[in-house]
This record gives C-alpha cells, structure tokens and sequence, in this order.
C-alpha cells in the first residue's frame, strides 16, 4: 500500500514536471518569432530535460527542402552544409521520420540502418549511441524533425520518446509561425532590395552606367566575390563579357567569348532558365578551360538569363557567395534582377541608338552642301543648316524664328496655302528664289516634306541652288532661239531650190536622181519640222495660246505622219496596223503641231522596234476627246522613267541607244497639254510601250445636238 502511494505520488510528480516543462517551453516560444531563436530555445529546453548530449531540429517546407536548421553539442552552436543535412534527410533517422511522420526510438545507433554514422574528431568510426527523433507537426502538416542523441546506448525509453513528441507537438505552432515570419520578413527583404536594384538599374539610360549599377546591386544582394554580366550578340549567337565587379574581378574577363551553350552562361541562355551550382567541380556544365581566363577560381555559381520581351538577350552570373553558400533565394533574386536588368539594358541600348542617330543627323543636316530648314507647321524657323548662313550671310540667331516666306515665297498651289497638302507624307517641289543678305537673289529648287522630329510634326525644306541649271537653260534656249533664226532663212532657200530642181528633173531622168532628190526633200522637211518644234517649245513654254486651230480628221493626221515615216519603216521591214474607226470625230487642233506629235511618236516607234516587228496606231472617241495611241514592240519602259522622259534634254537609252537632243517628248507633252489633253505612256521593260494622248472634239452643229442630247437625258 505504501509502495503504490509512493508510485502513484512519483508519477503525479513526474506529470506535473513535464507540464512544467511544457509551460516553459510555451512561454519561451511565446517570447520569440526569429524562426533560428525559435530552434535554439525548443533545442536547448529539450536537451536540458530528456537529458542529451546533442541535438538537432530541421525545418522543412510543403515540398520536403530544407528552409531551417539548428544543430547542437553542449551549449555549443554547429554548422552543417546542406549537402551535409540532405544525406541525413535521405538516408537518416530524422529523413525517415519524416517520410513515415511517426517518431523512432534507437536504443544502439550501430545496430539500426536509419542512423547515418559519420567519422569522429579522431578520423575514427563514431561510439554507439542512442537516439530519439520525433516530428514536428501543426495543424497537421509536417514543419520539421527534432532528433536529440545521448552517448550511452539504451539510456532513452519510450518516457523519453513521448515526452519529445509533446515537445515537438508543443512547439509546431511556434515553429510554424516562426517559419512564416521568417518567410515574410524574407519577402519583405526581397522585396526591399529589388525595389532598390529598380531605381537604381533605371537610375541611367548610359549603357555602361546601368550595368555597372547591374552589377552593384547583384554584388549587395547576393554578397559574392564576383558578378559578371554577358550579353548575347545576335550576329554570332556568343556570349561575350561586357562588365564584371568584385573583390576578385579581373578585366581579362571583358570581352571574353562563349560559344552557343558553353559553359554555365552558355547552358543557361540555351535552356532559357537560371542554375544554382553548389559546388562548380562537380557539374558538368562548368568549363574547367575557362578557370585560367577568368583569372580567379570558381567555387559556387548562380547565372540567370537577362530577358527582355521574353528574349534572352545576356546572363547574369554570381561566383562565391562570401558565406560559404548561396540562400535559398538567391536564385530568385538573381531572375528578378535579369528581369529588371533586361528592360534597363534594353532602353539604354536604344537610347545609344537614338543617341547615335541624332548626332548622325545633326551631322549630316550640319554639313550638307545643301541649305536646310527645319520649320514647324506654320513655317516658323526652327532650325537652319551652316550652308542657310553661309548663302543667305544671316547670322543663325537672325534665321531663327524668322518665316520660311521671308527667305523664299511659298508656292500655295503645290504645298496648300495651310501645308494641308504635305500631310500625307510626300514631298512637293517647286521653284522659287531666295532672298540674300545683300539683296540679291539666287533661283532654288524647294523640296519640302513632313517630318516628325520628338514625335511631334515639323516641315524641311531643303532649298537647292539652280543658278547653274538657269543658266544652262538660257544658254540652251539662247542657243535654240540662235538656231531657228539662222537655219530659217538658209533652209528656206534649200526648200524652195528642191521643190524647182524636182519641178525640172524629167520624168524619164535616171531613178537614181529621182531617189537622191526625195531623201534630200525628207530631210529638209524633218529639219523644218525640228525648227518648228524648237519655236513652238519656246511658244508653249511661255503660254502664248495656240492660234492655228481648226476642225482636223484623226485618219489624216495619222496618213500624214505615217508618209514621212514610211520610207524607214519600208527599209526595216516593220508592219504597221491602224486601227481607226470610220466614224471618228474631227479634232479641234493646230493640225501642223499635231501631225509633229504624232511624227515623233512614230519616228520613235520605228526607231525602237527591231526590223521585221509591228507598229499600231490607233484612235477611239471618249466623251469629248479623242484618245490617240502609237504602240510599238520595242525593249519598253521602266515605271521609274514614265515621267522624266517627257522632260526636256532628257534621253532615257543614253549612250548605249539611239541618240537625239531629248527634245522630241517635251515638245509633244507641251503641245497636246496646250490643246486642253493629256500625254502618258504605259510600259513595262521587254514589253514595248504604248504613247497615248487626248485632244478635243471639234464642236461642229451635229456634235452640238450630240452634247445638249447628251446633257438633257443626264437631266
């Protein structure tokens, strides 16, 4: 009976102790939320009343990596690596507590395949020992193993191992919470440095700048020795060193070349995502080649892809954290800098672009041999060229702020009297003259256009001298004008000497004379109409109307041209085809000048179509025009050609052609525009080409009736 009160009053003593116990364990957590302090005290509480020698608490997460440790001998704090606490989670006592979420009680270390021994101090097989390990558990979910150890096999019993569950069940919550805070405070960290890196990788829009800022914040976030920055080139698809920093950088770094997928960086830009290599010996993705060029060896690597627009476009690369090993996060803060690092990046190369560009303009706008104004939309002065001042002999503070129809008048019929029609984006010419310092003035050729300068519209004018152009010009028209003055009379007399000499020739007279006589009238009469085409391109270009007008058939027009062309035709044995409508209406027209348009446009058919090929020329009404056409079969017309050969002097084949004086289109242009029609060609190269020109219906009686019939059914 005594016996029993003494067991019963050892038991409710022993009970109240372990209350106690856990009592004070509650309360020591309740004091503490750093997630290390948590583990030193739920440790050292344990080990003080189980009676170990060691212990060690893990702290895991949901996926089973570790997140936290506390390891100790005595009152002695240890570090263990990772490589180190992984072994012991996949092999040991505390890995199988966890995988099986029971406790496990080891009375003899040696004995039991779950303990994982190690070498003690002295190199030699560590002493059996006993253990006891137990889970920690919250709210039914694993947080970590506690494992505490005694030197004497057998001395813990299923007492010991129960009261280290209800240690571990007391502390879950805490260590829980702990974990969360710790994480949190974490993501506080990170987010505190990241916001940091932001503004100060933005900070700068110079290239160099911003990677060296890269680099910095890389270097103050991850504490490593070394971090070097790779851009890819795109040409050559290698990575080459751009920056590097650290307390062991070498510059033999900068410029250093990788090829597609050597090494770390290399692995990383081909697979698109970051690596954490603990120990660079040991990973095949390490290039031990690179140990001597790098200038320093590398223990740990951490190498992320620098993105922007989803596009790798460099690495990242940390090298030996100062700390032995990289945090669990550093990898995350590692992709988190390449991010903002790419944008950055990104901008400051197109700011170097633009940058280039700008001065590659400014030069090119500052040197130009060419006098260019920038202007805005009403034509205010902004900006002037050195050739402005240099022709103009104002200074460029006088220019500025002056209106560009001070320098030279604005042509409203070509620009629009509001620039309206600069809009669209084309460039309109026009020719004006500028307006000197000194009062005189110099002939330009304008060419003005929409441009957007700082995303705004502005107008540049480019105003190019054609003094020269004039000159030549007058020189030609003088020229021209000499020509016809001095050839008319001589001419005359040649026709007229022709016309007795062919009234005199007998009818029975050798062939031969009669053949000398008709090609020395052809070519009397093709100079006489040249000279008429010279006078009448002086007539038109100085708009005097056109006086000789009258009712003319098409068909004769076109019979009489084909006569004078008739005799090479022949020669080459071209076929001709006309394709004129019996009921075709009369034209109102200087028949002389139209039957030289057509003549030329002849002469040019024959002259261009290979012998033995065909010639068309043809005519249909429209409305109130007659459209006329000659087609040939000849090597045609570029599309970019089709309006600058109706320009005076201008000979598309040059020396490799036919040669002319580039006259015979200008004169015929001028004279169907000056008859109220149009001119225009339709060509393509190896496809011939096909000249077609309106002229007016003459508007005898009946082709009044026709028109107000005409009129009054539209009504």
């Amino acid at each position: 009976m005594t016996v029993m009160i003494r067991e019963n009053g050892l038991e409710a003593q022993n009970s109240r102790a372990s209350l106690e116990l856990l009592y004070n364990i509650s309360r020591e957590l309740a004091a503490a939320l750093d997630l290390r302090t948590v583990l030193q005290r739920v440790l050292s509480l344990s080990m003080k009343n189980v009676g170990a020698i060691n212990g060690s608490i893990l702290v895991l997460d949901e996926q089973g990596e570790l997140v936290e440790s506390a390891i100790l001998t005595g009152e002695q704090l240890h570090e263990q690596t990772t490589p180190q606490l992984r072994i012991t989670l996949e092999r040991g006592l505390a890995g199988w507590v966890f995988r099986n979420r029971q406790a496990a009680l080891v009375a003899n270390t040696l004995d039991d395949e779950r303990w994982v021994s190690r070498l003690d101090e002295a190199g030699e097989p560590a002493a059996a020992k006993s253990a006891v390990s137990a889970p920690i558990l919250a709210r039914e979910q694993l947080v970590g193993v506690i494992t505490l150890v005694h030197p004497e096999p057998g001395f813990f019993t299923r007492e010991h191992l129960d009261l280290v569950q209800a240690i571990a069940d007391q502390a879950g919550i805490a260590i829980l919470n702990a974990r969360l805070y710790a994480e949190s405070q974490r993501q506080a960290r990170l987010m505190a440095a990241l916001a940091e890196s932001s503004a100060a990788i933005t900070a700068s829009l110079k290239l160099d700048e911003v990677l060296e800022r890269i680099l910095d914040q890389t270097s103050q976030a991850l504490r490593v020795e070394v971090v070097s920055l790779a851009l890819l080139e795109t040409r050559t698809q290698e990575l080459v060193y751009r920056a590097v920093t650290g307390e062991k950088k070498s510059q033999a770094m900068i410029g250093l070349r990788l090829t597609s997928g050597q090494d770390v960086a290399g692995w990383v830009v081909r697979h698109g995502e970051g690596a954490v290599i603990a120990d660079a010996s040991q990973d095949d993705r390490v290039d031990p080649s690179l140990e001597a060029k790098l200038g320093f060896t590398r223990r740990a690597i951490a190498c992320a892809p620098i993105r922007s627009q989803g596009e790798v476009i460099g690495v990242l690369e940390a090298c030996n954290p100062l700390e032995g090993a990289f945090d669990p996060d550093a990898l995350l803060v590692l992709m988190r800098i390449g991010s903002l690092a790419g944008t950055a990046i990104r901008h400051a190369q197109l700011f170097e672009l633009l940058q280039a560009a700008h001065q590659r303009y400014r030069e090119l706008f500052e040197d130009s041999i060419e006098p260019i104004l920038i202007t805005d939309w009403d034509g205010k002065i902004l900006e002037a060229n050195r050739q402005v001042e240099t022709i103009t002999g104002q200074p460029n503070q006088s220019l500025i702020g002056m209106q560009v129809n001070q320098l030279q008048v604005v042509n409203p019929e070509i620009v629009g009297e509001f620039y309206e029609k600069l809009s669209s984006g084309e460039t309109c010419t026009y020719e004006a003259t500028l307006s000197l310092e000194t009062g005189r003035e110099v002939p330009v050729q304008v060419y003005v256009r929409k441009v957007q300068i700082e995303g705004m519209p502005h107008l540049q004018w480019i105003l190019r001298d054609i003094t020269e152009r004039k000159n030549l010009d007058n020189l030609r028209n003088d020229l021209i004008s000499m020509i016809y003055h001095d050839l008319r009379s001589p001419l005359a007399n040649v026709v007229s000497s022709l016309d007795v000499l062919e009234a005199m020739l007998p009818p029975q007279a050798d062939p031969s004379l009669h053949s000398l006589l008709k090609i020395a009238i052809r070519s009397t009469e093709r100079i006489q109409r040249l000279t008429s085409s010279l006078l009448d391109l002086r007539r038109l270009e100085a708009g005097q109307p056109i006086a000789n007008q009258q009712p003319t058939a098409p068909a004769s027009l076109c019979n009489e041209a084909l006569e004078v062309v008739m005799p090479v035709l022949t020669n080459k044995n071209q076929e001709i085809s006309l394709l004129l409508p019996d009921d075709l209406p009369q034209v109102w027209v200087d028949a002389d000048m139209i039957r030289r348009v057509l003549t030329n446009l002849l002469e040019n058919a024959v002259k261009y179509t290979p012998a033995g090929s065909k010639i068309t020329v043809g005519a249909q009404a429209s409305d109130d025009q007659v459209l006329m056409w000659v087609q040939d079969t000849g090597p045609g017309i570029p599309p970019s050609e089709q309006e600058r050969i109706f320009d005076k002097f201008t000979r598309l084949h040059g020396k490799t052609g036919p040669r002319g004086f580039g006259l015979g289109l200008a004169f015929c242009r001028l004279a169907v525009e000056a008859h109220g029609g149009r001119i225009w060609v339709e060509s393509s190269p190896g496809s011939g080409a096909c000249f077609k020109f309106t002229l007016p219906i003459a508007m005898t009686p009946l082709n009044l009736a026709d028109s107000t019939d005409k009129a009054s059914q539209g009504r």
